[in-house]
């Protein structure tokens, strides 16, 4: 197995890009687009967990879109052969002073495209 393929990590990493925009925008329907509109999909977030598409869906659509602004660290994307990769990343929001916010994501190549099967984010304190 092929770990960071050069042409595979530059998709996932555009994916990734283009996720983050969406985030920080409320494009509801774009981050729709990113998961995998599947029952078995995942999202654990910091006040919630979101098991399947569906539930997933409803929480972007009920969120408010204030403060989504956000300042990535140390962000990484690994590939594992040219169909699976794992992005992993931390945030800060100014809204959460003295926090640290965490973020990780298992994107899999579909016929379709990239998309997110189980995203993960939390935030702690900082130290």
């Amino acid at each position: 197995m092929i770990v960071d393929d050069p042409e595979t990590k530059r998709q996932v990493e555009a994916a990734f890009a283009a996720y983050e925009v969406a985030l920080t925008t409320n494009d509801v329907v774009a981050l729709d687009g990113f998961f995998h509109a599947h029952p078995k999909s995942i999202r654990y977030g910091v006040g919630e967990n979101l098991y399947g598409f569906e539930e997933i869906s409803a929480f972007r659509s009920a969120r408010s879109p204030a403060g989504l602004a956000r300042r990535l660290e140390k962000s990484q994307i690994t590939t594992y052969g040219q169909d699976f990769a794992v992005a992993s990343t931390l945030f800060r929001r100014d809204s959460a002073p003295g926090k640290v916010g965490r973020q990780m994501q298992s994107w899999v190549r579909f016929p379709w495209g990239w998309r997110i099967v189980a995203a993960h984010v939390s935030l702690i304190e900082e130290g």
